[in-house]
């Protein structure tokens, strides 16, 4: 007798909780009270979610966002902490403008004799608008700064006619400072005052700046180096003694010694005394705490999914002052084993070893042709099988390539923009692991010219919570470089982060375009996988593969989570994928043959020339360790150039994270929603876990 699918979903979850309980089921202590919820009554101006940031009366941590008391510590109600809340919440709203405004707790509501529910009632009262705002002692200025000025008043949160809010007040008086030290009045100094006239409900802001006299740079002196040599860092640097002086030129500095990655800080101070000098000179000072220059790095892992498993080890090495001038040299090597064909769900016993290694070493040279642009010479040697499904049947052979590559460039950072220009050479040699190499199967060189840029408004790299992520990889291959496909490809991707109080609604949306000049004509011109008459069959061969190295992909970790690696997309005939390459084999995958669409043989992954994903998470933080997310993922990927379908493999689902030093360790499971997604028996189904529709992700990072 079977189990349903909403049955095995229980048994699962159930698992999940048991294997919770075990982590620890805490008690409240006799005679308190553990708080379930805390509600506010009345708050219609300002966000709740960022009033209950100020407050220490919290409702306990959910485990899972239902459970309490498993996993994490119940938070107990305290009747003195929360009156000391309610003097936090007036303080709050009178930040925020409501010099009026009132908290008194409503209600302490007890659910039962250890859990209480707590409700405070918030008189908001009128708002004090901004009236007047002026600026005072800019007028002897010449016009350029006087505008300058009031550009960056501009640029604050301070308007007229809004609630006067005490943060936007102290933005704008950094933003005037700041644009008339960027004008080299280094010993400028901003008063800022607030006339509160209540009975109108109204507040004059005044900012009274003393600008002094224009400053340039002093003697630049660096702190800390040890035995590291100062010559790149004053190049990247890039100042010089007696020059106008500039924060925001500092702060590019600061920036560009921090990217010379030799250093875990760097502060460059502007040395400002009282009175200032005759000369108004400000000496600069330049401190900075390098890293260790030399590390050893050894490991080793496992791989596990759908796909594959594999066991390696991990052997690297980094020198950050190679040869002196602070040239970074990193080597790593990686060799591994898979084991074949043992994957999940059903774990096999591997029937063959496949040896595997990853070898790459680059050397970067900062100050490279101007003082702050790096350039680089990286070397790639790896060997690997070729196991893109879980769909092979028993006897198929198993391919690999030995793959070397090259990349000659040069990088550098201008302001929020970071840019990387390389040429890459690749080339791929096939072989067999196991049985027999596809007759048509050929060596392959691949070489283009690669532009990747990223422009950066996140307030972290590692967990943003606010702000935009813009990234782009365009590559021009062939031609006069040279290799064997000539294409144009281009992969935008955008990424939003927007605050939910604690919690962070986290976007992504992307696409990807390849324009293939002298290769894909076969895969276009038939359904997917069928090679079209008169279409020959090393021509069918050779497309496929190059679509391999240079089309795209969809499904996995960072993708389309409900989805294994390489999942979405066209699935069809890989001759060289086939048990054997007889005609008798190929000829059982041909349109209309019974059975081709479900024949393991007939089903692998093709890759496409039109891609697109676009994703949703909400990030929940439990603790100062522990996070939850809720997300959905959706993407396609077509044979054809700019061919964008309706077909969005829709998979949501949720997980857990815990922070670490190098990112968030995290688990998710994602469920491919009926009736949006391939199912039982089409060509691109993915195949099930547990018998559930479902994909598990685990990695190190967050998905984007």
């Amino acid at each position: 007798m079977g189990f349903s699918a909403a049955a095995r979903l229980f048994v699962v979850c159930g698992a999940l909780l048991a294997a919770a309980a075990t982590l620890g089921c805490h008690q409240i202590p006799k005679g308190r009270a553990a708080v379930d919820a805390v509600r506010f009554r009345g708050v219609h101006e300002v966000s709740k979610s960022d009033l209950s940031k100020k407050i220490a009366t919290a409702p306990s941590p959910e485990f899972l966002g239902l459970f309490e008391g498993i996993v994490y510590d119940y938070s107990l109600f305290d009747p003195y902490v929360l009156q000391k809340d309610l003097e936090r919440v007036e303080r709050y709203y009178r930040a925020r403008g409501y010099y009026q405004a009132r908290a008194r707790a409503g209600r302490v509501v007890y659910t039962s004799d250890d859990h209480v529910r707590v409700y405070v009632v918030v008189e908001e009262g009128p708002p004090v608008l901004v009236g007047d705002i002026r600026v005072e002692g800019i007028d002897t200025l010449p016009e350029g700064v006087r505008r300058h000025v009031l550009r960056a008043l501009g640029a604050a949160g301070l308007r007229k006619g809004v609630p006067f809010d005490e943060d936007h007040f102290a933005e704008a008086e950094w933003h005037i400072l700041h644009a008339l030290q960027d004008d080299a009045y280094a010993y400028a100094k901003v008063d800022r005052r607030a006339y509160v006239d209540l009975p109108d409900h109204t507040v004059t802001a005044v900012f009274s700046v003393t600008p002094d006299l224009p400053s340039t740079f002093g003697p630049i002196t660096i702190e800390g180096l040890g035995s590291l040599p100062e010559d790149p860092v004053r190049r990247a640097l890039d100042m010089r003694q007696g020059e106008r002086f500039s924060a925001t030129a500092l702060d590019y500095a600061q920036q560009a010694v921090l990217d010379l990655g030799v250093f875990t800080s760097v502060a460059v101070v502007p040395e400002r005394s009282e009175p200032p000098p005759l000369d108004r000179a400000v000496p600069i000072t330049v401190r900075v705490t390098p890293t260790r220059l030399h590390t050893v790095r050894l490991g080793g892992g496992l791989e596990l999914d759908v796909i594959k498993t594999d066991l390696h080890l991990l052997a690297g090495w980094t020198d950050n002052n190679l040869f002196g001038g602070m040239r970074r040299f990193d080597v790593d090597f990686r060799p591994g084993v898979a084991l074949y064909p043992t994957r999940l769900p059903n774990l096999q016993s591997p029937t063959d070893l496949l040896p595997e290694e990853r070898f790459r070493a680059q050397i970067s040279q900062p100050g490279f042709l101007e003082a702050r642009t790096n350039g680089y010479l990286r070397g790639d040697f790896d060997i690997y099988p070729l196991l893109i499904t879980s769909n092979l049947p028993p006897g198929a052979p198993v391919i690999g390539y030995r793959e070397a590559r090259a990349a000659l460039g040069l990088n550098r950072v201008f302001w929020k923009l970071y840019a990387d220009l390389s040429y890459d050479v690749q080339f791929n040699s096939p072989f067999a692991y196991v049985g027999l190499l596809e007759p048509d199967l050929r060596t392959a060189l691949i070489s283009y010219v690669d532009l990747r840029t990223t422009l950066d408004f996140r307030d972290s790299d590692v967990e943003p919570h606010k702000g935009v992520f813009l990234l782009n990889d365009l590559q021009f291959a062939g031609g006069p470089l040279g290799g064997e496909p000539e294409d144009v490809r281009i992969q935008p991707e955008g990424r939003a982060y927007l605050p939910l109080g604690s919690a962070t609604l986290a976007l992504r949306a992307g696409t990807g375009l390849l324009f293939p000049a002298n290769y894909g004509g076969s895969l276009a011109q038939a359904p997917p996988g069928q090679a079209p008459p008169g279409v020959d069959r090393a021509t069918y061969v050779r497309d496929l593969q190059l679509v391999y190295f240079r089309g795209f992909f969809s499904g996995g970790p960072t993708s389309n989570r409900g989805y294994p690696v390489y999942g979405v997309g066209p699935h069809g005939v890989v001759p060289f994928l086939l048990p054997n390459v007889s005609q008798q084999i190929y000829s059982q995958c041909l349109p209309g043959t019974p059975g081709a669409t479900t024949n393991p043989s007939c089903v692998q992954p093709l890759g496409g020339l039109t891609m697109w994903m676009a994703s949703a998470e909400v990030r929940f933080p439990l603790s100062s360790d522990f996070a939850e997310v809720t997300f959905c993922d959706s993407s396609d990927v077509e044979a054809k150039t700019a061919d964008y379908q309706l077909s969005p493999h829709l998979s949501c689902g949720a997980g857990i994270r815990y922070k670490t030093p190098v990112g968030p360790l995290r688990l998710d499971v994602a469920y491919r929603i009926p009736g949006l997604n391939p199912a039982p028996g089409d060509p691109d189904y993915p195949g099930d876990i547990l018998g559930l529709p479902i994909g598990v992700a685990f990695g190190i990072g967050e998905a984007f």
